[in-house]
């Protein structure tokens, strides 16, 4: 890891280092290595955090869907039972058998005007 030096535009042969200089020199590689495996573990981490958000989000929206379609569903079987509840012979047939009611005569009728 010696340094070439250059005088007046031309190459020299490197310097030798002394013991200081390497020493320093190592701990700045140290230093530089290390922040940028702090920076790769906290890429990382966030990438993978980010990828289970995704995951779940997806499991959320495909439970949502399914809740939908099966409220649709059960929307859809409700106001077909009101439609069938609603129709004038059920009622016709509950009001006399059930209510014991019948057709009003003709003293029985009030005209509103």
């Amino acid at each position: 890891m010696a340094q070439a030096r250059t005088e007046y535009g031309k190459v020299v042969a490197p310097r030798p280092l002394s013991g200081t200089e390497l020493v320093t020199q190592r701990v700045d590689m140290f230093k530089f290595l290390m922040i940028c495996m702090v920076l790769f573990t906290i890429v990382s981490v966030f990438h993978v955090w980010s990828r289970f958000k995704l995951i779940d989000l997806n499991l959320r929206i495909s439970e949502t869907n399914r809740q939908l379609k099966d409220a649709e569903e059960e929307q859809k079987r409700l106001k077909l039972e009101a439609a069938s509840l609603k129709t004038p012979e059920r009622i016709e047939t509950i009001a006399k058998s059930d209510l014991a009611m019948g057709l009003p005569t003709e003293q029985q009728v009030i005209v509103v005007k």
